[in-house]
This record gives structure tokens, sequence and C-alpha cells, in this order.
């Protein structure tokens, strides 16, 4: 049982990193201080529950493998996608084999069996927690667009492409048309 949990500690720190590391991508854009990969997962794993549960699958499972489907980059980091063409990343269900190496075998085959199935891509659920991913894309491009960065229309484009629900590219059509703050403005006046 000590060196389980101690296994898990490691675990956990680990993936304390992605609360450090930055999405990468934005560097590129001109985002100086980019949102980290613990927070893109954090919005991901909201949106793939919504999504989900508006598309008829499993919310909490939607939304499990998106907290996931970026632990990988504890790892290899967060390589952008132009860094991407000239790389053979490790495919991530083999970064994540190697993470849970010496776990539990519960927490090794339930964090295992996620970053599979939302790889694989074969149920709703995985469908749904990547267009979150996707769509939460699309979401902080608009939010640092209307912060003054000009160079993220590229991300926007990609995102909304990438979309296939029914449900998501509904939201992401909203998204591009309501501002980042009218919210706000609703809940004031009482809406």
């Amino acid at each position: 049982m000590a060196a389980d949990v101690t296994g898990l500690a490691g675990f956990l720190y680990e993936f304390g990193l992605l609360k450090r590391y930055k999405r990468t991508g934005w560097l590129v854009a001109g985002v100086r201080d980019p949102e980290s990969i613990a927070e893109h997962s954090f919005r991901a794993a909201v949106i793939a529950a919504v999504i989900a549960g508006m598309e008829g699958g499993n919310p909490e499972r939607a939304a499990f493998m998106s907290l996931f489907h970026d632990t990988q980059e504890t790892r290899v980091t967060d390589i952008p996608y132009i860094g991407k063409r000239y790389l053979k990343p490790t495919p991530n269900v083999d970064v994540t084999a190697d993470q849970v190496r010496g776990l539990p075998a519960e927490v090794a085959a339930m964090v295992g069996d996620a970053v599979g199935e939302y790889e694989e891509k074969a149920t709703l659920e995985a469908v749904c927690a990547r267009d979150a991913d996707k769509l939460e894309c699309l979401i902080q491009a608009v939010e640092y667009r209307e912060q003054g960065h000009q160079n993220v229309q590229g991300w926007i484009d990609s995102s909304l492409a990438a979309i296939t629900t029914e449900t998501g590219k509904r939201l992401a059509e909203e998204a591009l048309s309501t501002g980042t703050l009218d919210w706000v403005t609703r809940v004031l006046n009482g809406d």
C-alpha cells in the first residue's frame, strides 16, 4: 500500500505541472502570458459535459476524458502545431501508459481507458470531448482577440472547422456572435 500511495503522490505532483506549463501556440500569436494547460483542460471539461448532455451522451464521461486529454504534456510539453510538423510525437496513449506505470491497477486502468477512448474517437462522449477541446480553443481565441491580440484568427478558423457535433457548432457560432462579457450585462439587467 505504501508504494501505491507514493506512486500516486508523484502522479499528482506531475499533473500539477499542467498548472505552470503554458499553452505555447498562444505565444506564437503574441500572447505574453497565455493560459496554462490546466486552465484549458478545466474549461474543456465543462464544455464537454455541456455538449455531451445536449447530444444525449454521458456528460461525466466526456468531462472526465477532457480532464486527461492533455496530461501527456507534463512529459512532452505543449508543442505548437508548427513544431509538430518537424517532430514525430509519441502517441498520447503511450505517454499515458508511462505516466501510470507503477500506480494501482484501478487508477492506471481508469486513466488509460479515458485517454484511449478519447484518442480512438469512437464514442459519442469522446467526440464531444474532442469538440470541447476545439471549442475551448475558439473561445480562448475570442477572449484574446477582445484583449487586443489580433493574430488569433487562424485558431478561430481551424477550431471552428474541426467541430463536428451540432451542439458544438451551435455553441461556436453563438460564441462568435457574443461579446465575452455580454453575460454580465444580461445578469445585471435581470435577464
